[in-house]
């Protein structure tokens, strides 16, 4: 699962951009009891959400003509030659690398067939304080067109490992890091598109105690349920939902033996 020991290409940071900070803060409270702090004016309304203080992830406000969605960021070590391989793997940049107040530099791309995402070359802040414990994140997703060259695109960033596994009605693949035990580094999934689904994404996973009770408290919220609870075989159980704005995140209670 995802932890804070950050490597290169780990997921270190995730955020939400809304066209409604107020309104997501209120959902996610109700959601996930997470806590809303505001930044500093300069920071354009830019905040964390937290969980006994530890940060776990952060939000801000949509950029025009953009889409509601989660971002997840992985992190770097050298922008620059990130930046490179991403252009060389057919990858578009949507922000040239920056300086964010000292705080870390970050950049944003997207992929070469279409799912946005972006880098974290930590300085004062390493990342997220908290993740795989209850109501923070604890996987991260790709759904691609082509998994397979998605897979090469990213290895080419990263260096990232992966390891296919069976999942009813498709081959998964099982993403990790490149350095250390490829089991304990793995993070995250590459999966094919799901039926009907056209848009390339990566989708943040938040580990929950009760499926089926946050389903509940999403839909009367004002979130939309994509996918009720399910059991995924040697997983545990998951469920998908969209946010009052339809920024799309998912649900998962680890089976024992995989948390």
């Amino acid at each position: 699962m995802l932890g804070t020991d950050f490597r290169t290409g780990s997921p270190n940071w995730i955020d939400l951009g809304s066209p409604d900070i107020p309104r997501a803060a209120a959902f996610y409270r109700a959601v996930f009891g997470w806590e809303f702090q505001l930044l500093g004016p300069e920071t354009g309304g830019y905040g964390f959400f937290q969980v006994d203080g530890k940060t776990v992830a952060a939000v801000g406000e949509l950029n025009p003509g953009a889409t509601s969605a989660w971002t997840v960021y992985f992190q770097t070590d050298d922008m620059d030659a990130t930046t490179r391989a991403v252009r060389d793997g057919g990858g578009a940049v949507r922000v040239e690398p920056m300086d964010v107040m000292g705080e870390g530099w970050l950049a944003q791309y997207t992929d070469q067939q279409g799912a946005d995402f972006a880098v974290w070359k930590p300085n004062k802040t390493p990342g997220l304080a908290l993740a795989s414990a209850d109501n923070s994140v604890c996987w991260v997703e790709l759904h691609v067109a082509d998994p397979l060259a998605a897979v090469e695109f990213y290895r080419g960033l990263f260096g990232w490992r992966s390891a296919e596994m069976d999942a009813p009605g498709m081959t998964y693949r099982v993403v990790s890091i490149a350095d250390g035990d490829q089991q304990e580094g793995s993070f995250g999934g590459v999966a094919p598109l799901m039926e009907g689904e056209t848009n390339a994404r990566w989708v943040p996973y938040f580990a929950v105690a009760d499926v089926d009770a946050v389903v509940d408290t999403a839909r009367t919220s004002g979130g939309t349920v994509l996918m009720p609870g399910a059991d995924v075989p040697d997983v545990g159980r998951i469920a998908w939902l969209a946010d009052p704005s339809g920024a799309v995140f998912a649900l998962l209670k680890p089976n024992p033996r995989q948390a």
